[in-house]
């Protein structure tokens, strides 16, 4: 998914905000791709021997075959050590595995059990809605809601009872919210919303936050009724800043106003590439696609030392491009140069 933009809102769909639907498409677009394809292979039971990864301590599980462990193989094979230092500092950080099209059951049971053996949780974002991103770069998701139910339940048997924490759904709020989603399909998605925050919750340990939004779109009053009827009572709480790049600050406090309007539900922060805030400069329009001088984040942790904030995640995977903009590949793609200045400005 792609980032939200308050210059967006005038659109008729959420993310863009160029020229009414169209725009609005094209900016969902790029936040769709944000996120990742999710059409990565699960891991195989032994790690990639060329990564020679140390994962950092903590609750969440760091895959040793990203695209950003693959790159460091790379750079370490050829004898580059100062790309290759870069480029650990994400390689080593726990970043969310985006679960997309069909048959996710036996992808899902590869990351919970891999992050089980190693006693981690598997950070998943779930990304398949009906009409998903308005039809814009990240369009796709499930042909029907009954397809679509029956995603859900194949995702849930694939995480077991193992531990896993789930974001549901990147943007399927926003884009009922800002009318992107055509008003025909808004309560079928609602119903699936909830549905499945409701199936994913029949697993012992599993956790679900709603994705919603960012602060830099609208305002957490425009919210807080259609996250009710998304099923956020019966979710753990909601997920913010999702491939965005608003401050870990500025996220804190549009999260506990939101949560303050729904019943004190806790929230996670994506800080994946926040470390210097949000782009100001050029069209705003465009500032959620590949914005440069941008930087790495708070790394990925349950300590936040904020009762509300139950974790900084690392939800958009760094390095992976927003869409073909700013000479980047298609969304979703690995970007090395891209990987290398946000390792680079971050602190």
């Amino acid at each position: 998914m792609r980032p939200y933009n308050s210059a967006w809102i005038s659109r008729s769909r959420p993310r863009t905000g160029l020229r009414a639907c169209a725009l609005v498409a094209a900016a969902a677009l790029l936040a769709a791709g944000c996120g990742g394809s999710g059409e990565e292979p699960a891991p195989s039971a032994t790690p990639s021997e060329a990564s020679q990864l140390q994962p950092a301590t903590g609750e969440f599980w760091v895959n040793p075959d990203t695209g950003a462990a693959r790159q460091l193989a790379a750079y370490t094979k050829a004898g580059d050590a100062a790309k290759a230092a870069l480029i650990r500092k994400i390689a080593e950080q726990p970043v969310g595995e985006w679960i997309a099209g069909s048959d996710p059951q036996a992808r899902v049971r590869g990351y919970t059990e891999a992050a089980a053996k190693a006693g981690r949780t598997a950070l998943l974002v779930l990304y398949n809605i009906p009409h998903r991103d308005c039809g814009q770069f990240s369009r796709g998701g499930a042909p029907d809601d009954d397809t679509y139910r029956d995603w859900v339940d194949q995702v849930a048997r694939g995480i077991g009872d193992r531990p896993a924490t789930v974001v549901l759904e990147p943007d399927a709020v926003l884009h009922l919210v800002d009318g992107c989603t055509p008003h025909v399909f808004h309560a079928a998605r609602y119903a699936l919303l909830k549905g499945a925050v409701e199936r994913l919750k029949r697993q012992p340990a599993t956790k679900v936050y709603v994705d919603a939004g960012n602060a830099g779109w609208q305002s957490p009053g425009s919210l807080d009724e259609p996250l009710r009827r998304a099923g956020i009572e019966s979710a753990d709480g909601f997920a913010v800043n999702v491939s965005n790049f608003q401050t870990t600050r500025a996220s804190r406090e549009f999260g506990e106003h939101l949560s303050a309007k729904v019943g004190g539900k806790h929230f996670v922060i994506d800080t994946s590439r926040n470390g210097n805030g949000p782009y100001t400069q050029g069209d705003p329009a465009e500032n959620w696609c590949n914005p440069p001088g941008r930087a790495l984040g708070e790394r990925p942790t349950t300590d936040t030392g904020l009762g509300s904030v139950d974790a900084y995640v690392w939800v958009k995977r760094p390095g992976e491009s927003d869409g073909p903009c700013r000479g980047g590949p298609r969304a979703g793609e690995w970007w090395p140069e891209y990987a290398l200045g946000l390792a680079r400005n971050s602190r």
